[in-house]
């Protein structure tokens, strides 16, 4: 999960509960033809495994709700059945990476500069993500906010089916957490657009 606030177990608790699902037609989303994707290979640093694990790439949809609304990608996300919504909020301001599952972070509103493979990371991603953009990011990825440009940064984060998710920190005794890394399933699925998305090519 990616919050916001000091780092405690306590503060990892925020679940926002889930309105009604609002209809989302495939018309809502940007086609694949016309979506662009990119993706970074991020190198280890220190206790922060990245990419270098997998070696999935993190993967970004540029603009893909044209129109978003947080009830709008939730009802959407639950109709591919490919992961499960499971909060509202910001990014979290540490970095921190999760050793027990994928997540799929779909920005509803605002906009902010986000870091990927930790802040001192000569590999890092920094990059501005702004409303409609899809952040598919493997297990192992360090992430964290390092500034909103604009206020109401507000995202909807997911996680596969059946997966809970972890907070660590790239602390030397995580090494345990991230030797399972590796034993993580793959999508085989896209989970926004199912049999023909791009996280089925990387």
């Amino acid at each position: 999960m990616c919050t916001l606030g000091a780092v405690t177990d306590e503060s990892m608790t925020l679940t926002v509960k889930l309105s009604s699902p609002t209809t989302m037609s495939s018309s809502s989303l940007t086609p694949l033809t016309s979506l662009r994707v990119s993706q970074y290979q991020i190198p280890k640093f220190n206790f922060y495994p990245n990419t270098s694990i997998q070696h999935r790439p993190l993967l970004i949809y540029h603009e893909c709700f044209p129109n978003p609304s947080p009830s709008a990608i939730e009802s959407h996300l639950l109709s591919r059945g490919v992961v499960v919504p499971q909060w509202r909020y910001t990014m979290y301001k540490v970095s921190h990476f999760h050793s027990t599952t994928h997540e799929v972070l779909c920005i509803v509103s605002g906009r902010a500069k986000l870091c990927f493979g930790g802040e001192e990371n000569p590999g890092r991603v920094e990059i501005v993500a702004g409303q409609g953009d899809v952040f598919i990011v493997p297990a192992g990825v360090a992430h964290r906010l390092l500034e909103e440009t604009e206020s109401s940064f507000l995202m909807v984060g997911s996680y596969p089916v059946g997966k809970d998710w972890d907070m660590c920190y790239g602390k030397a005794d995580e090494k345990d957490k991230i030797k399972k890394i590796k034993d993580l399933e793959w999508f085989n699925t896209d989970p926004i657009y199912g049999s023909e998305g791009p996280v089925l090519h990387v």
